[in-house]
């Protein structure tokens, strides 16, 4: 089972009253039928159920909902996977040409749809905790153990990752680092301001000592390290990034293990 963690748009419960509230299963891992072939046949493997409910939270006094739509995420993905890597030859051309077709049909019926969800495995990437403060951070009880999320106003993550993006284009980052905070930037503007952003480390969190994630300090880090850029301070800004790198670096390896 790859362990996962999650950037999650939550809307405000008035403007989508007509999704049920998700109820998680035991199943960790599930195999769907597909309504059409992917991956060369009738079956693919998910992570979770495939109805389009969405997850509830009350927060600050309020109630918000993140729609999952799983089969528009799962198309998604499959594109996503074959534009980063076109060589590797894994998915037919028929398969990516139904995916495509089919995600172009879903997008055509619903033009509001949209992935609420990033999902990374094994790991948080660094430029997630732009978005928030450290004082974002709330500890709390899962399944086996502590994990870790920070939540925090839309409008507020929109403007710190904006100010992200200045600051790395113009500390004169390679183009493919600054491609990646923009594409997060590009992705927050999707949803309105008064929207709410969730990072949760979930499972991803079993791969560090409870110790580890009480002390963690990847937001504030994250900050100092960008401020520093900002003022032109690349050696302070260098050691804090340091130890955000060395933090998750070791857990993202797990990805490469064999």
């Amino acid at each position: 089972m790859i362990l996962s963690a999650y950037l999650r748009s939550y809307l405000r419960y008035e403007g989508v009253t007509e999704y049920a509230e998700h109820v998680a299963t035991d199943a960790t891992v599930r195999t769907e039928r597909a309504p059409t072939p992917v991956w060369g046949n009738d079956y693919f493997l998910w992570t979770e159920p495939t109805g389009d409910d969405a997850f509830s939270v009350v927060w600050q006094d309020a109630t918000y909902v993140c729609p999952r739509y799983p089969r528009l995420r799962m198309l998604e993905g499959v594109l996503a996977f074959n534009s980063a890597f076109p060589d590797a030859g894994l998915i037919p051309q028929t398969e990516l040409v139904t995916a495509n077709d089919e995600l172009s049909r879903l997008r055509s019926e619903s033009p509001a749809a949209r992935s609420h969800i990033l999902t990374s495995p094994w790991h948080v990437p660094i430029r997630w905790f732009a978005a928030f403060l450290h004082e974002d951070k709330e500890l709390y009880e899962a399944a086996a153990g502590i994990s870790v999320r920070y939540r925090t106003l839309m409008g507020d993550a929109q403007e710190r990752v904006a100010r992200a993006t200045q600051i790395v284009a113009g500390a004169g980052f390679d183009p493919s680092i600054v491609g990646q905070v923009e594409g997060l930037e590009s992705w927050l503007r999707r949803f309105p301001p008064d929207a709410m952003l969730e990072l949760d480390y979930a499972r991803v969190a079993e791969l560090f000592s409870e110790g580890d994630l009480v002390l963690d300090d990847s937001a504030a880090d994250a900050a100092s390290s960008l401020l520093a850029l900002e003022l032109g301070n690349f050696e302070e800004a260098g050691t804090f990034y340091a130890k955000i790198a060395r933090r998750w670096g070791r857990v993202q390896s797990v990805a490469f293990s064999n």
